[in-house]
């Protein structure tokens, strides 16, 4: 069955009470979603194709700063053969006037990280649900405005981040939640993955691209994530790893992150890449403050231990290093591994993962498995996407709250206060400001909110 009429004859209705203050029905909810979207470069473009598959989907208007960008989307809008939506462009603030519709319910934010705390502060304000990619902020303070402005408007901020959504990360949930690994002791993830080509190509390319600017000379993210990496010292990335990490632990619900401490390596990956590929280029003689390597370790209220890796500016393959380890077993999935105590076939023997996760495969990935067909990511970019959609369809809170996702993200600024104080343990904020110890963890436990 194609994904489009999959869609259109499945209501993918949920049964049971919100888990907003409200405790609404889903009865009431709406039939079309009316998206904006501030951003609409590579990974705007994305959710774009995701918003146009859905009949429940109406893309109402887009925004960027680049005639590029916009040129490439409406494109792509035409060529799917839906009318032109309304632009907005010329300038920092031009996603105020996409603000001011009435008629959209909802935006996604996909714009470089610098701007991503005013423009969701500014959405919330407006009255619109707020999906938006990583990161949060840059600092503390940002990721309390993002709280603070959720709460007083009472509108849902999602992180969109997709790796909680990956087949293997939800599967393994599904044996955390069966207490296939006992009582969770420690966790491990990160963004492993060599970025190289992404931050640096020739202005004609990216993603690939053998070229070695970045800034104004470069396309995509090189224009603007290369800086980070320049001026910044810590876990820039933190939420891929850690986002999956929390839902295994319960943070937020039941338990929480007391306090971290990160440790940064010397930074060579990126000069020797540039030198190699152009010699004597000037890029290749930057002082890099990113260590090629940042680790972090955090202390959770119930005991268990977290450490994320930050590992982009070397040749490897692609790794998010998730271990899931506890009293009866672990999953690592560098090694594509699980071992469980008396129930694996041979005592102290690595067992193919795929096996076990056949057999505990997530509810919700067996039954929309051919929705996400497709999709971006191996598919966890259209549960992502569903997520925050039907949230916004049902009025319903994000399945991945605003507490959830400023936790994720105040990552970076806590571990780069870390490095700066000497490697420094860091108390960690209580967003929550205590409710972390009455709520539950209702991630993805049924359809009501993927």
């Amino acid at each position: 069955m194609e994904r489009r009429e999959f869609i259109k004859n499945s209501a993918i209705a949920a049964a049971g009470f919100s888990i907003l203050p409200t405790g609404s029905l889903f009865a009431s909810a709406q039939a079309k979603v009316r998206l904006g979207y501030i951003g609409v470069g590579a990974r705007g473009m994305s959710h774009i194709a995701e918003g146009l598959l859905r009949d429940d989907v109406e893309v109402v208007a887009i925004c960027d700063t680049q005639e590029h960008s916009l040129k490439i989307c409406r494109e792509y809008i035409a060529k799917k053969g839906h009318a032109p939506v309304k632009e907005y462009t010329g300038g920092l603030d031009a996603y105020k006037m996409l603000l001011d519709h009435k008629d959209i319910d909802a935006v996604i934010i996909a714009t470089p990280w610098q701007f991503h705390h005013s423009q969701a502060i500014d959405a919330m304000k407006a009255g619109k649900y707020v999906g938006c990619e990583v990161i949060a902020g840059l600092t503390v303070e940002d990721h309390w405005d993002i709280v603070h402005t959720s709460e007083k408007t009472g509108m849902p901020y999602m992180t969109l981040e997709n790796v909680c959504y990956r087949r293997d990360v939800m599967a393994a949930l599904n044996m955390v939640r069966q207490d296939l690994f006992g009582e969770i002791i420690h966790l491990e993830g990160g963004y492993q993955h060599n970025l190289r080509s992404v931050l640096f190509n020739d202005g004609k390319g990216s993603y690939g691209n053998t070229g070695v600017e970045y800034g104004p000379n470069a396309l995509s993210e090189a224009q603007w994530r290369t800086q980070f990496n320049i001026d910044v010292d810590g876990d820039i990335y933190p939420t891929h790893g850690v986002g999956p990490c929390m839902h295994y632990a319960n943070i937020n619900a039941g338990n929480r992150f007391t306090n971290l401490v990160s440790f940064s390596s010397k930074a060579r990956g990126l000069g020797t890449y540039i030198e190699e590929l152009s010699p004597g280029h000037p890029n290749a003689k930057i002082n890099y403050k990113n260590g090629d390597v940042t680790t972090t370790m955090i202390n959770c209220s119930n005991g268990e231990t977290v450490m994320l890796s930050h590992d982009t500016h070397l040749p490897r393959p692609y790794s998010l290093g998730f271990r899931v380890q506890g009293t009866k077993g672990l999953w690592m999935d560098v090694n594509k591994s699980v071992y469980i105590d008396h129930k694996s076939k041979e005592d102290d023997a690595w067992e193919p993962a795929q096996q076990w996760f056949d057999k505990y495969d997530h509810p919700l990935w067996k039954k929309y498995e051919k929705l996400a067909q497709g999709a971006g990511h191996g598919g966890m970019d259209w549960f992502v996407f569903n997520a925050f959609i039907e949230s916004v369809k049902q009025k319903k809170q994000t399945p991945i709250d605003v507490y959830d996702s400023v936790t994720m993200s105040v990552i970076t600024p806590l571990s780069t206060q870390s490095l700066k104080k000497g490697n420094a343990s860091i108390e960690f904020p209580d967003f929550t400001k205590g409710k972390w110890k009455d709520r539950k963890n209702t991630f993805a436990l049924d359809d009501s909110g993927f």
